[in-house]
């Protein structure tokens, strides 16, 4: 089991379209994904101050793509309502954490959805 920390946006956007996968994407796109095996619980919890879990997901793969790619495969499903939202959205995270914005690899995490 993993528990992932997200957004309400992306949540609440997911959450009304009811897909049946989702992508929770991390801004840092450098590191590989190797908590979970293909099949495991992927749990999701907003940030704080809704310190809960919403909803998850059961593990498919992860993969280092490059951000337009990500949008191409999974569009609506990154929990975002287009590619420049995206952008916006990473650039976002990453400022907060204090990383610099560049045109890396963002990490695809694929989760049948159970919200």
């Amino acid at each position: 089991m993993f528990l992932a920390i997200t957004d309400r946006t992306w949540f609440d956007l997911l959450s009304a379209a009811q897909p049946d996968e989702v992508n929770f994407w991390q801004p840092s796109g450098g590191k590989s994904f190797r908590a979970l095996a293909p099949g495991e619980l992927f749990l999701f919890k907003l940030h704080s101050p809704n310190d809960y879990i919403v909803g998850g997901g059961v593990f498919s793969h992860a993969s280092n793509v490059p951000l337009s790619m990500a949008w191409d495969a999974f569009g609506a499903k990154n929990g975002v309502v287009s590619l420049a939202d995206m952008r916006r959205r990473i650039a976002h995270f990453r400022f907060r954490i204090r990383q610099r914005w560049s045109k890396k690899a963002v990490t695809v995490l694929k989760a049948r959805s159970l919200t």
